[in-house]
């Protein structure tokens, strides 16, 4: 209960400084990750959680697909196509990139071996836009950048989950079966598709009409639908969230639209617990075994590799420089990587702990840089027109009316 009173304790005073962190470097991600510190082991000791216990488990693989099945919804086959270009730089170029250019400093700084230190690299390859929402969740942002970032990061979580599976399996002495893991691939693609892009179509049907204020609870019931369909046939939930959800947005675009308020509240409440565990997990006696090549690991990941393999990835595309500049920037790490870490403590690696504990201070670094500093980025890339121009055609949407 002390872990409950701590949530709702916090989470009232992060509702009621909201506004001040809407237009400050203020971050409630990184009120929530502080109070777990403080409530945990390594300050008051309130609350005894296990990194391998199932309340971390279950809440990061939970806050994870509850926002990959949101964002899915802001990419719709439309959304898509358009900028499949930008995003397939960032996901075929950036990521295998930031995947090497972490392994390489993990092995000669923080002395991991090669394999131990790739999976380190896929660990921290995906990344996370929660932590920048005032970046993708802001419609005077230009519509290209949100799309690269919403798309890279919905895709890549479960991109990345194949080449951890493979080093886990080398670093552990077991042949790693790469048709299981392809399948489990296509089956979350499959699963997500199949029950959205069925129910959607069912709903047509004049006999299924939803009450007004229930309508919200139709994408819910989908979601809920096909995470349990995932883990009871061990297909990849995170593939499966984010194409249920995009596949929802493009048959049925208005019940998306009514979820979306309701859904974003939905990712912003299991997010925020989820931090509450992860910090509560960061003690000083963890940090305190840290080398100095730990700590440059983790500060070489975040300001030199993802910054560098993305400029790269975006050269020569349409892109602005200052776009191309917050798209290298906004690389945080989040839910996947807690994810990714807390399979590789379950698996029993030989350096397991030291892999833990050099992904947390990588996490914890990112969330106090990335959400500390979206709402300045945000505000400098705020594109608004002209009080003199027309704002489009009639019944064109928002945010395409901000190209």
């Amino acid at each position: 209960m002390a872990l409950v009173l701590a949530f709702g304790l916090v989470l009232l005073i992060s509702v009621s400084l909201s506004g001040v962190a809407a237009r400050t470097v203020l971050s409630t991600a990184l009120l929530f990750l502080v109070a777990g510190a403080l409530i945990g082991q390594g300050g008051f000791g309130l609350v005894d959680i296990p990194s391998d216990g199932v309340v971390v488990t279950g809440l990061a693989d939970l806050a994870l697909f509850t926002v990959l099945f949101t964002d899915g919804q802001r990419a719709g086959l439309p959304a898509l196509r358009e900028g499949w270009r930008l995003s397939g730089r960032a996901l075929g170029l950036a990521m295998p990139l930031t995947m090497i250019g972490i392994a390489v400093p993990a092995h000669y700084l923080a002395g991991l071996d090669w394999t131990t230190s790739l999976l380190v690299g896929a660990i921290l390859s995906p990344t996370d836009p929660v932590f920048a929402s005032a970046i993708v969740g802001r419609t005077d942002v230009p519509l290209r950048l949100r799309r690269l970032l919403n798309v890279e990061s919905g895709l890549n979580d479960g991109l990345a989950l194949p080449f951890v599976l493979i080093f886990l399996a080398t670093a552990t002495h077991d042949a790693p079966h790469l048709g299981t893991i392809a399948l489990e691939l296509v089956l979350g693609l499959v699963v997500g598709v199949a029950v959205a892009g069925a129910i959607t179509l069912a709903w047509r049907l004049r006999v299924l009409t939803a009450e007004p204020r229930l309508q919200a609870l139709g994408p819910l019931a989908i979601g809920v639908i096909v995470y349990a369909t995932c883990h009871l046939t061990h297909a990849n939930p995170y593939l499966a969230a984010f194409a249920a959800g995009s596949a929802l947005a493009t048959l049925d675009r208005v019940t998306a639209e009514n979820f979306e308020h309701f859904g974003d509240l939905l990712s912003e409440v299991t997010k925020f617990a989820a931090l509450l565990v992860f910090g509560a997990l960061i003690t000083p006696e963890r940090i305190s075994h840290l080398t100095v090549g730990d700590w440059a690991v983790a500060v070489i990941a975040i300001l030199l590799v993802r910054p560098a393999a993305m400029m790269l990835s975006l050269v020569r595309t349409p892109l602005p420089k200052r776009e191309r500049t917050a798209a290298a920037w906004f690389g945080p790490k989040g839910f996947a990587s807690v994810v990714y870490v807390l399979l590789a403590i379950q698996a029993g690696i030989p350096a397991g702990e030291h892999v833990f504990d050099l992904v947390a201070i990588t996490i914890a670094l990112s969330i106090v840089l990335h959400s500390s500093t979206d709402v300045p980025v945000a505000k400098a890339l705020s594109v608004e027109p002209p009080d003199n121009l027309p704002t489009g055609r009639p019944g064109e949407p928002p945010e395409r009316r901000g190209l």
